[in-house]
């Protein structure tokens, strides 16, 4: 079963750092069908921008190519979109599930809280990444909540495919968000999402917790721990992405 991690979505900082990134995807064989983590934005974001987009447009440089769209490059790795059958949702901003109505046929894999969060009243700044219309379609919602089971020291949900895959709740900088650990053959994939910037030694811890949570220096060193696992942000330097497919 072969794994491909993509970039999604190209956001380059303007300032202080002009940090180049794009936004990590997974899309992975499984027994029931492809699965993918995280969208990105979608077509209709592309052809029709909403309100953070454009913000993010004059704050950020954007690549802004449609190709980037997770249902092109999903044909361009020799799937079709139809083969997508399940997605599963770090969270549920924009940049992260904007290509949901793209799969209106896939299941939607999310944490309860996440997922109440998005229907809910907006309580701190960062909901307002999220876009209603990422779900008109009404989506096969497959909702979890934390059940007392652990990958390595983290709390976590074993998610129903194979190879194994558990949801590891690293709630903060939404208030479902998680992370998704992947198994592969030798070790383990971990995307702790936008729980943590653990590659950036630029900006200051204080700006990383008050922007993406409390789990950064927890992430370090769990990274420092265990090199079996391949650990990342969603949103990664470009030369990271190259040759990211595991057989």
């Amino acid at each position: 079963m072969s794994i491909h991690l993509f970039n999604g979505f190209t956001c380059d900082a303007r300032w202080p750092s002009r940090l180049k990134t794009g936004m990590v995807c997974l899309l992975v064989e499984t027994d029931q069908g492809l699965v993918l983590m995280d969208t990105g934005p979608g077509l209709e974001d592309y052809a029709h921008p909403h309100a953070m987009l454009k913000l993010f447009r004059g704050i950020t440089k954007l690549a802004w190519d449609p190709q980037e769209a997770a249902f092109h490059q999903v044909r361009q790795m020799g799937y079709s979109p139809e083969d997508v059958r399940h997605i599963v949702l770090t969270h549920m901003h924009f940049d992260h599930c904007g290509g949901l109505p793209d799969f209106p046929w896939a299941a939607v894999h999310v944490h309860r809280r996440e997922y109440e969060a998005f229907i809910g009243t907006m309580r701190r700044w960062t909901d307002m990444a999220y876009i209603q219309r990422h779900i008109a379609h009404k989506p096969n919602w497959v909702l979890y909540e934390d059940g007392g089971e652990n990958w390595y020291d983290f709390s976590a949900i074993r998610l129903p495919f194979s190879p194994e895959m558990w949801l590891v709740p690293l709630h903060g900088h939404s208030q479902g968000h998680c992370g998704v650990a992947v198994k592969l053959e030798q070790g383990w994939y971990f995307n702790a999402g936008d729980a943590g910037a653990v590659y950036n030694h630029e900006t200051p811890a204080w700006l990383i917790r008050l922007v993406l949570g409390p789990h950064d220096p927890r992430l370090r060193q769990f990274m420092r721990q265990h090199p079996e696992v391949v650990l990342s942000n969603s949103h990664m330097f470009p030369e990271w992405f190259v040759h990211k497919v595991w057989d």
